[in-house]
């Protein structure tokens, strides 16, 4: 599992201060929910406990617990509780869902908003399905996500994927990493999630794209009454034009924020965007039971959050940078 310790040498996101910090002054937490003691829960968990409603992060097939650091370390210093997992070794959709459920009920949570990014929205999707008749999710946030795993054209060797050595599996997942860009932060984001990859072993590697290509859909009719916000990058990422169009057919009443670039890790290479968008849709529930806020922070993040009312593209980015700036200067004054 992924430890301080075991990071490689080099990497601008893994020196910078700002993942040292979050490092410093995260705890990780290792947490076992099964009867088979090899089945370890990764999680960080930061902001008020006394939250009971919390974001709760998913991330992708090659990521670890740390990638959403900057969702984490943003959304917490504003009063939310975010809570990010790292996944135990599950062979199928229903395990998964089952230990999933068991650790919201080891947790203590009243009810949770989950934000998936690609197999970590896909699974989000099917404990939502899976659960609907006593749904513990209030809300959707789903990044670079998908529907049906026979995208992937890995349905027919799926069942194989325990038997491969590492080096098969990361050089299978590597290949949808974009490499040929210029974009600074889209480097650093590859490059970063490049060395979380290293850190994941045969058997973990194996489960997750198991998960991710064995033949399964979801069937949405189920999950239609969530709130819902679709996050999608308008550039080159492992998800393609047709895969997103499925997405918004069959949520049509979902929220969609489009970045005009971002790749497959927005959370990372396009931070400010990715946070603004989360922060949009978690604030529809500050006045009620299911806040992801402490109340005492709510009028805080009132004066703090942009007007999102326009749909000029411009102005998003506007009111972001001025966003960033306030909370800069809350930071600052702390």
């Amino acid at each position: 599992m992924s430890s301080a310790d075991e990071d490689p040498v080099g990497g601008e996101i893994v020196k910078s201060t700002e993942y040292l910090s979050f490092r410093s002054s995260v705890p990780q937490k290792r947490v076992i929910v099964d009867e088979d003691d090899n089945k370890v829960w990764t999680m960080y968990d930061a902001g008020p406990k006394t939250v009971r409603c919390p974001l709760i992060c998913l991330p992708p097939v090659s990521g670890t617990a740390d990638v959403f650091f900057r969702q984490m370390l943003a959304l917490s210093a504003l009063g939310y509780r975010v809570i990010s997992l790292e996944y135990p070794i599950y062979w199928n959709i229903r395990e998964w869902c089952e230990g999933f459920r068991r650790l919201i009920d080891h947790l203590k949570l009243d009810k949770i908003h989950l934000f998936g990014a690609s197999l970590g929205g896909f699974l989000a999707l099917k404990f939502c399905e899976m659960t609907h008749m006593n749904s513990q999710v209030h809300s959707l946030i789903l990044c670079n996500s998908f529907i049906d795993t026979t995208v992937f054209r890995h349905t027919t060797t799926a069942g194989s994927f325990w038997l491969m050595p590492a080096f098969m599996l990361k050089k299978m997942i590597m290949g949808n990493f974009s490499r040929g860009t210029t974009d600074t932060e889209l480097m650093k984001a590859v490059e970063f999630m490049t060395q979380r990859l290293e850190t994941i072993n045969q058997q973990e590697l194996a489960s997750r794209l198991t998960l991710n290509c064995n033949d399964s859909y979801v069937e949405p009719q189920n999950i239609l009454s969530l709130p819902i916000t679709l996050i999608d990058v308008f550039d080159d990422c492992a998800i393609s034009q047709p895969v997103r169009d499925e997405m918004y057919k069959c949520f049509p009443h979902a929220k969609k924020a489009h970045l005009k670039s971002g790749g497959n890790f927005p959370y990372l290479s396009r931070t400010l965007e990715t946070n603004l968008h989360v922060q949009i849709h978690l604030r529809q529930f500050n006045d009620s039971c299911y806040s992801a806020m402490d109340p005492s922070y709510i009028q805080t993040q009132l004066n703090l959050t942009p007007d999102t009312d326009s749909e000029d593209e411009d102005d998003k980015f506007t009111s972001a940078s001025s966003y960033q700036s306030a909370r800069q200067r809350a930071t600052d004054n702390e």
